[in-house]
C-alpha cells in the first residue's frame, strides 16, 4: 500500500502544536524556542514531511557563507586542512565560519536554522559522528546537497566526501614495521565507531592475518586521537607480560603520549619500542625522537573540499548531487622513532 505524502498538518500534529507555529519553523526559526523547534524537526523526521524547495528557495536570498563544522577546535589536525579550505574560497564570494561540532545532537537545528534563514550557503564537515536521524532532518529540510565531508565521512549517507586514503596508510605503517623485522606490532585506536578507527584498524587487521602474525588482543588498544589517551595506552604497554616490540598508532598525538610514557619509565624508543604515527602535524618533525608517521595532504583535502563545495553552489540544478568520494593519497615518512628489531630482544618472533 503506497502511503499518501505528508502534509503541514501531519507534522503540526506529531509536533503537538499548530501549523502556523511548524510554518515559523520553516520561515523564522530564531523566533521559537529550541524545545519547539526540535519538536517540529522530530516530527519532520517522523512523518517524512518534505519542504517544498521552491518556495523554501523564493524566501531565502544568499548569504555568500560557508560555516566548517570541526569535531575539536583545540586539535592542531585540522589547522592545516582549514587553511586549504579558507585558501579555496579565497577568490570566491564566499566567506568562512567555523564552528566546534561537539556535541551535535544540541546543535543540529541550529545548523538548519543557519541554512533557512540566509546565514549560510553550504557547510564542510570535518565530522564523521553525525547519526542517521540527524541527516535525515539535512534532508527534509533539502538542505543536504550542499554539504561536502572533508576527512572524516558517514557510511551508507549520500554525501560527497573527500577523505585520506586510510586503509594505504594503516598498511604502509604495519609494512614498514614488518620489514623492519617485528612481529610483535600493538595498534592504539581511535575513538570507538569513529570511522577512521574502523578503516585503519581493520587494515591493520587484515595485513596481520595476511603475513600470519601471532595476535594479542591486549595488543589492540583503545584511544582516543589525544595526547592523553597515548599515555595511558603506554602505561597499559609497560604492565603487559608480553609487551610488543613495535606500536602503530591512530596519530600523532597518540604517538605523542605513548613515547612520553615509555621515555618516563626508562625505555629507549626506538631501541626499545618502535612508534608509528598517522597525520604528520608540524611537531612530529621536531619532536625527540623525530616520528615515523604517515603523511595526510591536509591542506590539500581542504582545497579540494572548498572547491567541490563552490561547484555544487554554483551549478544552479535542482537534482541531488551523487554521492562521490575522493580519495588522497598518502606516504610513510620515516624518522627516528622506528628502528631494525634488536637480534637481543625476547620479543622477536
Amino acid at each position: 500500500m503506497k502511503h499518501k505524502t505528508a502534509k503541514i498538518q501531519d507534522v503540526a500534529r506529531v509536533a503537538g502544536v499548530s501549523t502556523a507555529t511548524v510554518s515559523r519553523a520553516l520561515s523564522n526559526p530564531q523566533k521559537l524556542s529550541e524545545a519547539t523547534l526540535k519538536a517540529v524537526s522530530d516530527a519532520i523526521s517522523a512523518t517524512g514531511y518534505r519542504i517544498n524547495k521552491t518556495a523554501q528557495s523564493l524566501r531565502r536570498q544568499k548569504a555568500n557563507a560557508i560555516l566548517v563544522c570541526v569535531p575539536n577546535l583545540g586539535n592542531p589536525f585540522f589547522s592545516q586542512i582549514l587553511s586549504g579550505i579558507s585558501k579555496g574560497f579565497s577568490s570566491t564570494k564566499y566567506s568562512v565560519l567555523i564552528t566546534d561540532s561537539q556535541h551535535l545532537d544540541q546543535k543540529e537545528m541550529r545548523i538548519i536554522d543557519s541554512f533557512s534563514d540566509g546565514t549560510i550557503d553550504g557547510m564542510i564537515c570535518l565530522d564523521g559522528n553525525f547519526k542517521s536521524n540527524q541527516l535525515d532532518k539535512f534532508s527534509a529540510f533539502n538542505v543536504d546537497d550542499k554539504i561536502v565531508f572533508a576527512c572524516e565521512w558517514v557510511d551508507n549517507a549520500n554525501y560527497p566526501s573527500i577523505r585520506s586514503d586510510n586503509e594505504k596508510g594503516a598498511k604502509l605503517a604495519f609494512r614498514h614495521l614488518y620489514d623492519l623485522g617485528h612481529r610483535k606490532i600493538a595498534h592504539v585506536t581511535g575513538p570507538e565507531n569513529n570511522v577512521l578507527t574502523l578503516i585503519r584498524r581493520d587494515s591493520l587487521n587484515h595485513e596481520r592475518e595476511r603475513l600470519g602474525l601471532p595476535f594479542n588482543p591486549e595488543w589492540i588498544i583503545r584511544g582516543d586521537f589525544s595526547v592523553a589517551s597515548g599515555v595511558e595506552a603506554g602505561h597499559r604497554i609497560l604492565d603487559m607480560k608480553d609487551r610488543p616490540t613495535a606500536v602503530f598508532c591512530a596519530s600523532d598525538e597518540v604517538a605523542f603520549g605513548l613515547i612520553s610514557a615509555l621515555t618516563s619509565a626508562g625505555l629507549n624508543v626506538p631501541k626499545d619500542i618502535s612508534v608509528v604515527g598517522f597525520d604528520d602535524i608540524s611537531l612530529a618533525d621536531n619532536f625527540v625522537p623525530a616520528l615515523t608517521t604517515i603523511r595526510q595532504n591536509r591542506k590539500f583535502i581542504g582545497l579540494r573540499a572548498a572547491e567541490k563545495l563552490s561547484e555544487i553552489l554554483e551549478q544552479n540544478k535542482e537534482q541531488k548531487n551523487p554521492y562521490s568520494a575522493e580519495i588522497v593519497d598518502v606516504e610513510l615518512i620515516v624518522r627516528a622513532s622506528t628502528s631494525r628489531i634488536h637480534v637481543y630482544s625476547s620479543n622477536t618472533y
